[in-house]
């Protein structure tokens, strides 16, 4: 099976003009098994779609399916004619197959879901390269808790510690304690 990676509008794209095609060719069956035919097979494309969408866009597995659903059943909605009666077709058919909607989306949100955690933990053990068996990483000698700032700041090393002489002593004033200046 081939790994496409696509993006959330590929995806969206893909599911939407499979959906399409499904609902002409479910537009051609008897009325009674024109909406159980386009949810069954409405099910594979929310699969299709949760497994090719790439990691980047992962969150948008379970966005586009149900839009993909809504634009394809508009062959399979029965209407009774014109504009209003189209939309209420739509509606009437959305409602009526909320059960197919719900679960297609549920197929692909768990889908993205589990390949979420698998990246996360990928990147986890990557991360983890130089660790110990306790899962720790080590410390190299000679190197601080210091944090590398962004933007060229330095290094932070967290609270400095009190100089080992009061300043003052160096220039002969001196030193007075528990007064305020």
């Amino acid at each position: 099976m081939p790994r496409p990676r696509l993006t959330g509008l590929g995806a969206g794209l893909l599911s939407t003009v499979a959906m399409v095609v499904v609902g002409g060719l479910a537009w051609l069956l008897p009325a009674g098994a024109q909406a159980t035919v386009f949810g069954v097979l409405f099910l594979p494309v929310c699969a299709l779609t949760g497994l090719w969408v790439r990691p980047a866009d992962l969150a948008m597995g379970p966005v586009v399916v149900p839009l993909a659903y809504a634009i394809g059943v508009l062959p399979v909605a029965e209407s009774s004619g014109g504009f209003t009666g189209q939309v209420m077709g739509l509606v009437t058919t959305l409602a009526l197959n909320a059960g197919w909607l719900y679960g297609g989306t549920l197929v692909a949100g768990v889908i993205v879901t589990v390949r979420k955690v698998r990246l996360m933990a990928a990147a986890r053990r990557k991360g983890r390269g130089g660790g110990t068996a306790t899962g720790r990483a080590k410390r190299l000698p000679g190197r601080g808790r210091g944090v590398r700032v962004p933007g060229g700041a330095g290094r932070v090393d967290g609270p400095r510690k009190a100089p080992d002489a009061d300043p003052r002593q160096r220039t002969g004033e001196p030193r007075r304690s528990g007064t305020v200046a």
